[in-house]
């Protein structure tokens, strides 16, 4: 589009080199997601009333044609985008209605991220202060690729502690997947944990982007389609399809659903949902959300030894 970028745009006066920046690990955390909606304010509401959100500034985003809210979840940020015109956000209400446009990650270096693309040949849009690559290069998955904040963005309050995983559901081999990503944005394959549920009829991996952090890209090869994934999958192909957060108050997020008439399913079978659960995405202006306590998600990624047992008056 007229006045952004491809291929270039991030200039600083004192540049790592790509081969120190290759060393690290380029993805530092998932810190956003962006929405499509019709109506900023009645999403605004929706996402108070269910995850306590907060406002904390509107802009308007040439490249995305849209008025864009930015609102806090925790540690980590919504972005609802609402079209003024022809663009993705018009596009994706057009084809699909309200819900996830893109999943938001951050980098330490923008210029040495944008020149790693450059070398792998992976195009890209450089807009609104951060690198959006082209998701068809990368089995369909969107991105919008921001600076670290420094410091480090302060948790607002409310019962999300912040994002952590973005989902990619697949037709596609997860394997060919995974090792496209890892190639594409630097990742290292030795944070990588494989995953089976049974109970939604897949399989795959965890993406970490550290060894020690919850952040990755969840890569779910999903092909029953007596199972939703499954049925996305024949549906859509490779597709971003859900997202995670973690809470240090799971019983709060349980009232407001409740209390709103929200639909949402639980994670276990025990008297009282204390581990977890998921948002139906009509509550959420289209966004199907995982929740999942403090701690429990790394009982599937890798160390289930930090998995903090729940207190005996949880348990009741």
């Amino acid at each position: 589009m007229p006045g952004h970028q491809r291929h270039a745009g991030f200039h600083q006066a004192d540049r790592k080199s790509l081969n120190s920046f290759q060393e690290q690990n380029m993805f530092k955390n998932v810190d956003r997601i962006l929405v499509a909606v019709q109506d900023l304010d009645q999403a605004e509401q929706n996402y108070r009333n269910i995850l306590g959100a907060t406002p904390i500034e509107d802009f308007e985003s040439r490249y995305l044609n849209a008025k864009v809210r930015r609102i806090a979840l925790g540690a980590s940020e919504v972005e609802l985008c609402q079209p003024l015109g022809p663009g993705p956000i018009a596009t994706r209400l057009q084809e699909k209605g309200e819900g996830l446009v893109c999943g938001g990650v951050t980098t330490d270096d923008l210029t040495s991220f944008a020149k790693h693309l450059d070398e792998r040949g992976v195009p890209y849009v450089a807009a609104d202060d951060r690198i959006y690559p082209e998701s068809t290069s990368l089995y369909g998955l969107p991105l919008a690729v921001s600076a670290s904040p420094q410091p480090p963005r302060p948790r607002a309050n409310g019962p999300v502690e912040y994002l952590y995983e973005l989902t990619m559901v697949l037709k596609t081999s997860w394997g060919t997947v995974a090792q496209h990503y890892a190639d594409a944005f630097g990742l290292d394959r030795e944070n990588e944990v494989g995953i089976v549920f049974a109970r939604f009829g897949y399989e795959g991996a965890l993406l970490k982007f550290d060894a020690d952090r919850l952040d990755r890209i969840e890569l779910s090869e999903a092909h029953d389609t007596a199972y939703p994934m499954g049925r996305y999958t024949a549906r859509h192909g490779d597709a971003l399809y859900m997202c995670y957060v973690e809470t240090d108050d799971l019983a709060d997020i349980i009232a407001r659903l409740d209390k709103h008439g929200c639909r949402w399913t639980r994670r276990t079978t025990t008297p009282v949902e204390r581990d977890g659960l998921w948002i139906h995405p009509s509550a959420l202006n289209g966004i199907l959300l995982g929740v999942s306590r403090s701690s429990l998600a790394w009982g599937w990624s890798g160390k289930p030894e930090w998995v903090q047992p729940l207190r005996a008056d949880e348990t009741a």
